[in-house]
């Protein structure tokens, strides 16, 4: 049904604002009596198999929603009801922020991607954590942090230790987002000697807490293998929980979009299916380097339950989902976890 009906009625709209409805609309038909009930009968699978536990916690299922759907940790509870067995808010910033000025969210059809300059636009820490008290414990909230556009260089670290400790009590993963083409001194959060600052500061900070949380370093399909052999040493040298792989690429090369309309679109972060193949690469070469000595979550292009095999077949651990669950629906979690019992 979504396929046939719902895409074309929502693609016939502006991305940004339909993205806006989409939510307004599963809010108020999960107030609705029975909603929920249908549903969890429509789109979830709950079986002992697809169970993982990774870095002290449970996950229900592998699939997961990835960071940039629910920023704002508004949503969280009743997508839990599509069966997804994890949702990672944010990216959540000190400071509320607009983001990039609009129009910054296009879709690439043909293409089946999408290209976004959203620059962590967010309503800010507090809010999201004025949400996150009414978590219903369906399962689990990872917290995707970064900093404020205007932030200093030197204020970089300050800014996801706010976040970090303030969002410490409420959700169960952090992910630092260092890797978003879309915010300012990209360079800079990509530095090897900074990332090993920012994660011994965070890590620090996490020891101060009765009980620690995972925390885990989000990586660009981008990098070459020079720049990967570093994140290896970098997991290695710090002992970080985990990586994920990958972000939104600044890459343009094999689409069917015309230059012309690339050109008119401009900056931005290309997810979807154009990056599948480059996310898998980065997921099997770090695991091969490593010898598999660090969880992967695999993220970027799975539009199909053979796209989140080949993802775990590579060397994630867990899978998520975010312009395929836009371009395929909520059916598309449950067909994951389908084939994942059947490749069992």
């Amino acid at each position: 049904m979504y396929k046939l009906l719902l895409r074309p009625l929502f693609f016939s709209f502006d991305p940004e604002k339909i993205h806006h409805f989409t939510f307004s609309l599963v809010k108020f038909t999960s107030k609705i009596p029975g909603f929920k009930s249908i549903y969890r009968i429509l789109y979830v699978i709950e079986d002992k198999k697809l169970e993982r536990e990774l870095f002290g916690l449970k996950f229900k299922n592998p699939v997961g929603l990835a960071a940039g759907f629910d920023k704002n940790a508004v949503l969280y509870n009743e997508l839990a009801n599509f069966g997804f067995g994890f949702i990672e808010i944010g990216t959540v910033t000190p400071k509320g922020q607009a983001g990039n000025p609009k129009k910054r969210l296009f879709r690439l059809k043909d293409d089946k991607g999408i290209i976004n300059r959203m620059g962590f636009n967010n309503d800010g820490l507090n809010a999201a954590i004025e949400k996150l008290k009414t978590n219903k414990g369906k399962l689990i909230i990872g917290g995707n942090i970064g900093k404020n556009t205007d932030t200093k260089p030197e204020d970089y670290t300050k800014d996801y230790l706010e976040c970090f400790n303030a969002l410490h009590p409420y959700v169960d993963y952090f992910v630092l987002n260092v890797s978003c083409p879309n915010v300012g001194s990209h360079a800079k959060l990509n530095d090897k000697d900074y990332l090993e600052e920012l994660i011994g500061t965070v890590q620090n900070a996490n020891k101060t807490f009765e009980k620690q949380k995972p925390i885990l370093l989000k990586i660009a399909p981008d990098l070459n293998t020079n720049q990967l052999d570093e994140i290896v040493e970098l997991v290695k040298e710090t002992n970080l929980d985990g990586v994920i792989a990958s972000n939104t690429s600044t890459d343009r090369g094999g689409l069917k979009v015309s230059i012309e309309s690339l050109e008119a679109i401009g900056n931005g972060g290309l997810s979807g299916q154009p990056i599948k193949q480059k996310s898998t690469q980065v997921i099997k070469y770090l695991s091969d380097k490593s010898n598999k000595s660090f969880p992967i979550i695999g993220v970027g292009g799975i539009h199909s339950a053979k796209d989140a095999l080949e993802k775990l077949d590579a060397g994630a651990d867990l899978v998520q989902i975010y312009t395929g669950f836009i371009y395929e629906g909520p059916s598309l979690i449950k067909s994951i976890n389908k084939a994942i019992l059947l490749n069992k």
